[in-house]
């Protein structure tokens, strides 16, 4: 983002949203990978979601892992994911 537009207000949380790169359906569960850019190189981060009893139920992955390219990071983020959710399950919002 420019210096102007982080001057004169530009810099809003629309702009800020992680975009998705993948999304997947597992185990009941949502994945959304939403690597973010830092500075040309990708942090591993996901959206775990579910919804129990009626109430969209969420949890932010991000870990310390940095990748070259997005779509790197995108792939790991789906994997370690999809690992919590088998070792945690539903605990993963607790």
């Amino acid at each position: 983002m420019s210096f102007f537009k982080k001057l004169f207000g530009g810099d809003t949380a629309a702009d800020t949203t992680p975009k998705a790169i993948a999304e997947a359906d597992y185990e009941g569960f949502r994945i959304l990978t939403t690597p973010l850019d830092e500075g040309g190189q990708f942090r591993v981060c996901a959206l775990i979601q579910k919804e129990v009893d009626g109430e969209l139920k969420e949890h932010t992955l991000i870990r310390a892992d940095t990748c070259t390219s997005k779509e790197e990071a995108s792939d790991i983020a789906m994997r370690k994911s999809r690992q919590i959710i088998d070792e945690r399950g539903d605990r993963v919002f607790n």
